[in-house]
């Protein structure tokens, strides 16, 4: 069945969250509800202790009659998009399973894929609409965009510094959407990003190569998300930045993100696709 669209005009289709549990599944389940969309299911580990609580209590909602599954199946229900913000082996195991459901297309937001689990994910989009970034904030996709421009602009003699920080309790380092825009910085130069990268500087030779893009990494306490990109000349220094004041942001991106890609045929999308600014 297509998602539906109410007599308001507004489109109306359900979705599955993955990791119901955790505070970015948490988000999602609620501000699905808030924004009058049906949320047929959601998933939990095998050994989570939110197995047994309604998924609607986990997010500080009504009821929903609905306890987390522990396999990708039965927690899609009857959703027409499946939404993980999760771990790569959990995505990874979803996806596959998700041709045994009705559900059309998927958002990832989970990050530290290696390329042979991001070859898997293009596999998937064989027959699934899939948005994947690194960062569902619109505010850092155009921070994204702006930062591709500034590298193309500036040229090859301004170095490149990309800071992020995070809370202590996250594990992928640099984040996803630091690599994000270290992606971007070397696409505005005409390269990949695995051709720039700087290696950490640390120890007696820890000069700065030129043209390389460099990453600096913090973690500590509570901190949402924090992003600055740094373009440095011998008499310049140009900082773009981005902070995430409520992780709500990235739950609304990714509902806008589901919106889009129910309507989209097969295939891996980004969040500038979604926003319009691939052309950019």
């Amino acid at each position: 069945m297509c998602p539906m669209t109410d007599s308001a005009g507004t489109q109306s289709f359900s979705v599955a969250i993955a990791g119901v549990g955790g505070r970015m599944g948490r988000q999602l389940v609620g501000a699905a509800l808030d924004s009058g969309l049906d949320v047929t299911g959601g998933s939990e580990a095998p050994a989570s202790e939110h197995l047994g609580t309604d998924i609607g209590e986990l997010a500080g909602r009504r009821l929903l009659d609905l306890k987390p599954a522990t396999d990708p199946v039965s927690a899609a229900g009857n959703a027409d998009v499946w939404i993980d913000f999760t771990r790569p082996a959990a995505t990874l195991a979803a996806l596959d399973s998700l041709k045994h459901t009705r559900v059309r297309a998927a958002i990832i937001g989970t990050t530290g894929f290696t390329p042979a689990e991001e070859a898997e994910i293009a596999r998937a989009a064989n027959s699934l609409a899939i948005v994947k970034a690194g960062n569902f904030s619109v505010g850092i996709n155009l921070l994204q965009a702006l930062t591709r421009m500034a590298a193309e602009r500036l040229g090859p003699d301004w170095d490149i510094e990309i800071y992020e920080t995070h809370h202590r309790r996250k594990v992928d380092a640099p984040s996803g959407t630091a690599l994000m825009l270290g992606d971007a910085a070397a696409d505005g130069r005409g390269k990949s990003l695995s051709e720039l990268r700087a290696e950490p500087y640390n120890g007696p030779d820890a000069k700065r190569r030129a043209g390389n893009i460099g990453f600096a990494v913090r973690r500590t306490g509570g901190v949402i998300g924090e992003h600055e990109v740094s373009f440095g000349s011998d008499m310049e220094l140009l900082t773009l930045s981005h902070t995430a004041l409520d992780r709500a942001v990235f739950a609304h991106g990714a509902l806008r993100a589901a919106a889009w890609a129910v309507q989209q045929d097969p295939g891996l999308y980004n969040m500038n696709d979604v926003l319009g600014l691939s052309g950019n």
